[in-house]
């Protein structure tokens, strides 16, 4: 089975071609689609680390402000040794999308340091956070734009940024970045709110195809911060997880993986491979199990055009950020595979993202059950959205949604007018 596809393209190429889907279907002129294509605001730093032996190195960072015109940006940090600016766009620029899609006040940010964490120490990383985040001081904060947690980084990465912003303001500004741990004013229910987001958007769109949930098939790519509690939901669901992979491998039992047994094997290995309960497959092969439903859940670019047309799942739910190509988009739609986005699907995140920094703003905190009832809320009006303007327009969803979001920030960007 072939897997390149997505060499000669990157995410930015994807996000741009989903743009002018947009554009061409709203009949926008080309002087609205430019202001909608550029970032507003680009800062690219140098990052000095002194090395726990001493010796000194030099990293490099990102924070990229898509859009204001909603509200102040937002949006994760991100470190990876894959890290670079034209990825960096395009995540920003799918933030934007997908907080107006869910009707947050906000604009879409995305960062990201050129670091693989595992090879560096929990010192290290707390210089490397806190030297990126002095940094870019001069335009975070709780007006300017929110940083969130992302590949690589989590609550202990944002409890260092809120600390570092707040001594250089003189006082602490809880609302400086959301996925910090709840002792330092993290709102319940964010850890496992993007999970949350992409099962209910799962179930929801089996129910639309009248598959039955109980004893519905579906596999997970990545058994990471999002795919892992989404397995486990999905498993509380009644579906059946019959394969799951995260970078080290995958593994595969036609009869059901026990995703509870599996989580104390990662907690004790790191990896999914090796699990008693299952056999081990290529990770390739995940893709095209014959499945329900298909949770890609880790990277940008994983369905391309080398490998959609083996993908034999009836729906594909993103829980990553573009693990779907636009050429990968028109092989499954023409295949009659229902590709449900990541600014639908994966926006769970950021909706309690949302309802942390408004939390921390009133100094006011909601229990778990008002969180999961307002994100439920909030998934099920974007889904009914969605699917009515696909319906109204003989859309897939992936363009339905991002011709509501476009709409509604351009809009924004009309209602405000230019200046001067």
């Amino acid at each position: 089975m072939a897997t390149e596809g997505a060499a000669s393209r990157g995410p930015l190429d994807d996000a741009l071609e989903q743009l002018d889907q947009a554009v061409v279907t709203l009949g926008f002129d080309d002087g609205t689609r430019n202001m909608l294509a550029a970032p507003r605001r680009e800062v690219t730093v140098s990052i000095p680390l002194r090395r726990d032996n001493g010796t000194i190195e030099v990293l490099t960072g990102h924070r990229v402000q898509h859009n204001f015109s909603r509200g102040p940006a937002k949006g994760g940090l991100r470190y990876s040794p894959h890290v670079n600016l034209n990825e960096v766009r395009a995540l920003a620029m799918w933030m934007t999308w997908k907080c107006a899609l869910m009707r947050l006040p906000y604009g879409g940010a995305k960062g990201g340091v050129t670091i693989d964490p595992t090879q560096y120490s929990s010192a290290e990383l707390e210089r490397v956070t806190r030297r990126y985040t002095s940094e870019i001081l001069p335009v975070i904060g709780p007006t300017r734009d929110i940083p969130a947690p992302d590949i690589g980084t989590d609550e202990q990465t944002m409890a260092w940024m809120m600390d570092t912003f707040s001594v250089a303001s003189g006082h602490t500004v809880l609302g400086t970045v959301t996925g910090k741990p709840v002792g330092l004013g993290g709102s319940l229910g964010r850890a496992a709110a993007t999970s949350r987001g992409v099962v209910f958007t799962a179930l929801a769109a089996l129910r639309h195809l009248d598959i039955t949930v109980h004893g519905a098939t579906a596999a997970v790519q990545g058994f990471g911060k999002v795919g892992r509690a989404a397995a486990r939901f999905l498993a509380e669901a009644g579906v059946v997880i019959t394969g799951v992979s995260d970078e080290h491998g995958a593994i595969w039992n036609p009869d059901g993986i026990d995703i509870p047994a599996l989580e104390s094997h990662v907690d004790r290995t790191g990896t999914v491979v090796d699990f008693d309960g299952a056999t081990a497959i290529e990770s390739d092969l995940l893709l095209t199990l014959e499945v329900d439903l298909m949770v890609p859940a880790a990277i940008e670019g994983v369905l391309n055009g080398g490998n959609a047309a083996y993908v034999r799942a009836r729906i594909v739910v993103e829980g990553a950020n573009g693990p779907t190509t636009t050429e990968a988009d028109r092989i499954l739609a023409d295949s009659g595979t229902v590709v449900v986005p990541d600014i639908l699907a994966n926006a769970g995140g950021v909706v309690v993202s949302y309802f942390e920094w408004v939390q921390a703003n009133q100094a006011y905190w909601w229990s778990e059950a008002e969180v999961e009832a307002r994100l439920a809320e909030r998934m099920e009006s974007a889904w009914n959205e969605v699917l009515a303007e696909a319906d109204r327009r003989d859309l897939p969803l992936r363009q339905a949604a991002t011709c509501l979001a476009v709409r509604r920030v351009a809009e924004a960007h009309q209602q405000r007018g230019l200046y001067p």
